[in-house]
């Protein structure tokens, strides 16, 4: 048996372990997905969001992408925002990091030639360090160096999440969601709290969502 082979055995395993559990799982899972929480986490296969909070499926709404980014031209991203927050109501979005994170190493160096369109990705993370660097510089190692950007990184994002239109015609329409701002230490299991920011936050007016009645023309 090959990798291929083994990956549909064990599914083939656990769909069975579950319908031993409870007979009607899986029906009563194709019904519908009532998701509380939105998770824009890092593509790291290290970091798998469901199992670190011991969730199960139907429980969270994921994107990841490579540095848990947000950023205003990537589609697929503000899809999954917008499905998550217009359609599912989700109460919570979490954008969360981690340590140990090779995409925020790499933003730390100069750019691989033979990475082109990685490259372009990380340049929003090196955009965070530009503005941070006078701290990062002071920092006497690498991976303290790319600990604090991977921090720093993640405070930016949810900074991000809340410029979006998507967000702010959320607050005003539904009072929801709460954002929040992790990391996970891959070295302990554990997640890290860095920030929240509720409805009604006071953004910054270049930030702002003009709604219709407040256009003046």
């Amino acid at each position: 048996m090959n990798n291929v082979e083994k990956l549909l055995a064990e599914n083939k395993a656990w769909s069975q372990e579950v319908k031993e559990k409870d007979p009607d799982y899986f029906q009563q899972m194709a019904k519908s997905q009532t998701p509380e929480f939105l998770w824009i986490g890092c593509a790291d296969s290290r970091v798998s969001a469901d199992i670190i909070m011991n969730l199960s499926p139907g429980e969270l709404f994921v994107q990841r992408n490579i540095a848990n980014q947000v950023i205003s031209t990537d589609f697929n991203c503000l899809s999954v925002i917008q499905y998550a927050v217009q359609v599912l109501k989700v109460k919570h979005v979490i954008v969360c990091g981690h340590y140990k994170c090779g995409g925020i190493r790499a933003a730390l160096e100069p750019f691989n030639p033979t990475l082109e369109l990685t490259n372009k990705w990380l340049m929003h993370i090196k955009d965070v360090y530009r503005i941070h660097r006078n701290e990062i510089d002071k920092l006497e190692t690498m991976d303290q160096k790319t600990a604090r950007l991977s921090e720093l990184n993640v405070i930016e994002q949810v900074r991000n999440v809340c410029h979006l239109s998507i967000i702010q015609n959320a607050w005003q329409q539904d009072s929801q969601p709460t954002i929040h701002g992790w990391i996970f230490d891959i070295a302990n299991g554990l997640l890290e709290h860095f920030v929240t920011i509720a409805p009604g936050w006071d953004i910054d007016p270049i930030y702002r969502s003009l709604h219709a009645d407040d256009v003046k023309l």
